[in-house]
């Protein structure tokens, strides 16, 4: 059982930035993949970007592509996204995931992640 817990999130100006992290509470093994997504009211969760844990490698939607940047510090089991440039659009309920990378690859649908965390609230004033 992986239990992951998100943290960063908060109010903040158009135009301004916000960094998220997510704890493991275990070693993440190298196959898995760790994604964020978000969630605004009324609308159904959707994909952010993800990593996979053992190259680095990343994946973005095209609605943050260039302004956001996930990351992954594999010593401390831990995956950020740095968000640059928010805009209102961007508030949701921000949500991290891990999955065991089993394709399709990468991981675009919340269905293939295994675990989640508890969420943290992102809100973007205008």
């Amino acid at each position: 059982q992986v239990q992951l817990v998100e943290s960063g999130g908060g109010l903040v100006q158009a135009g301004g930035s916000l960094r998220l992290s997510c704890a493991s509470s275990r070693r993440t093994f190298s196959s898995y993949y760790m994604g964020w997504f978000r969630q605004a009211p009324g609308k159904e969760r959707e994909f952010v970007a993800t990593i996979s844990w053992s190259g680095g490698t990343t994946y973005y939607a095209d609605s943050v592509k260039g302004r956001f940047t996930i990351s992954r510090d594999t010593a401390k089991n831990t995956v950020d996204l740095q968000m640059n440039s928010l805009k209102p659009e961007d508030t949701a309920v921000y949500y991290c995931g891990a999955t065991r990378g089993i394709p399709p690859l990468p991981p675009r649908f919340d269905s293939l992640y295994d675990y989640w965390g508890q969420g943290t609230q992102v809100t973007v004033s205008s």
